[in-house]
């Protein structure tokens, strides 16, 4: 069974897509408590507050993006971003890395932890 990758801004913006559809989900709830009141605002008020925090994540993935590496993909040769040291192509789902001493091993995102990069240095 081949291991499915995802590219990291992709698996943001899904967290952020659900947050959107979950907070719209929790006030259509509400909607069934429309003789208690109380129980109806608060039910409005977390939908509220999930789709603003869907928004949160959406500006601060945007700001990231900015940030992350243009890379050439070499499978599917379309223009993909790239954050930390290996992550997916975003249509393919190759692993890709930039880091020379990582090319050739297995693909695991524990490769982009401080802590692994702590423990790397330490060893060398």
């Amino acid at each position: 069974m081949a291991l499915k990758y995802s590219n990291k801004i992709n698996k943001i913006r899904s967290v952020a897509l659900g947050l959107i559809f979950a907070g719209m989900i929790i006030m259509y709830i509400g909607l069934f408590f429309r003789n208690t009141e109380w129980l109806m605002l608060v039910f409005m008020m977390l939908g509220v507050v999930a789709i603003g925090l869907s928004t949160v994540i959406y500006f601060w993935i945007g700001m990231l993006s900015t940030k992350a590496v243009p890379i050439q993909c070499p499978e599917c040769g379309k223009s993909t971003k790239m954050l930390g040291r290996v992550d997916a192509c975003m249509f393919c789902k190759q692993p890709l890395t930039l880091d020379k001493d990582l090319e050739g091993k297995e693909f695991d995102e524990k490769y982009n932890s401080k802590n692994y990069i702590k423990e790397q240095k330490k060893e060398s």
